[in-house]
């Protein structure tokens, strides 16, 4: 085995581990609450936490836009955000690949880095674990996050309201797009890139204008159509979506058109689904239109008390039909 690469003997727990840990993860995860102890202790926290764990096991571990280390922390920073949670501390396991190259690990430890700083998020535990060859695939990574809710928000998928505003932070479906395209199956060639991005900010810019806001939602696995039937079911709504507000990035549609694919239920990695009361959405979305990852927000629709459980499209032609419910699994191992 080279040298260059992930052995057995790195996740023996002998000297092979502990440099591992040296030179890869404390070099990128250091600060104060960052330990080699079995578990780290933290500062008090005042007020009401939120707490999530997420696995990422996606294939190729590298994509346009990002790798599974972003990823990682997108994944658990945006879960925590949509309940209204700023993120604080975060711990990550990995289950590496024997054989997996020590500077793509780096590649990735570099992005977790990152994109923990920007947000703010400090990594403070973890746990390294060697499978054998071919026992998985690169690299899995497992995050848990703990955030604190912000004063007066409550938002839950059970408290859509008929007159809410259904809101999209951005264009929709690139995520899995962009894999799709990374997996080179079928022979596409284009330049679309994950919205793979951390929330925080997005999240926080929502509740500045509405501190009222219903529903928030990352729409990952599934996409927007997913998530809309999930929210539909748990709040017992309708909803009615204007599929001429929908933004769609045509680099997106070239690839959905050539293929058939409906870009509602392409994952995204940086994209939010809101629900809020209609006299704030405007506010919302001129808010969210500051924004890094949030410029071509918008309403795409609105809750109803007709249709309960269903989401129905209102086309380009001024018809209506169900938006079908998603069965099967698209594209897996999308995160």
């Amino acid at each position: 085995m080279s040298a260059n690469t992930v052995t057995l003997a790195h996740g023996a727990g002998g000297k092979q581990t502990s440099e591992l840990i040296e030179k890869v993860f404390k070099a990128h995860f250091s600060n104060p609450e960052f330990t080699a102890d079995d578990a780290a202790v933290l500062p008090k926290i005042d007020g009401k936490l939120a707490m999530t764990t997420d696995g990422f096991i996606v294939s190729p571990w590298e994509f346009n836009g990002g790798n599974i280390g972003k990823l990682s922390i997108c994944g658990t920073v945006n879960d925590l955000s949509c309940m209204g949670a700023k993120p604080l501390y975060m711990t990550c396991a990995f289950v590496i690949e024997e054989g997996f190259p020590l500077d793509s690990l780096e590649q990735i430890a570099a992005a977790m880095e990152k994109t923990a700083k920007e947000v703010g998020v400090k990594i403070v535990a973890g746990d390294t674990k060697v499978a054998g060859k071919g026992q998985c695939d690169g690299v899995f990574i497992t995050t848990t996050g703990v955030g604190v809710i912000q004063e007066g928000v409550s938002t839950s998928g059970t408290k859509a309201k008929a007159g809410d505003a259904v809101i999209v932070t951005g264009d929709v479906g690139r995520h899995g797009c962009t894999i799709l395209i990374a997996r080179d199956e079928y022979g596409i060639d284009s330049d679309v890139d994950s919205d793979c991005a951390p929330l925080w900010g997005t999240v926080e810019s929502v509740i500045s204008v509405a501190p009222d806001v219903h529903v928030i939602r990352d729409a990952t696995r599934g996409g927007v159509g997913t998530v809309l039937y999930e929210i539909a079911a748990q709040s017992d709504v309708g909803i009615a979506l204007d599929q001429t507000a929908i933004p769609v990035d045509s680099r997106v549609k070239g690839v959905c058109g050539m293929l058939g694919l409906e870009p509602l239920y392409l994952a995204c990695e940086g994209r939010l689904v809101i629900f809020a009361p209609a006299d704030k959405a405007e506010a919302i979305v001129a808010e969210l239109r500051k924004g890094k990852y949030s410029q071509n927000a918008a309403i795409i629709g609105r809750v109803t008390d007709d249709n309960k459980g269903k989401v129905i499209l209102e086309t380009e032609i001024g018809t209506q039909t169900i938006l079908p419910q998603p069965k099967g699994e698209l594209l897996p191992r999308i995160c």
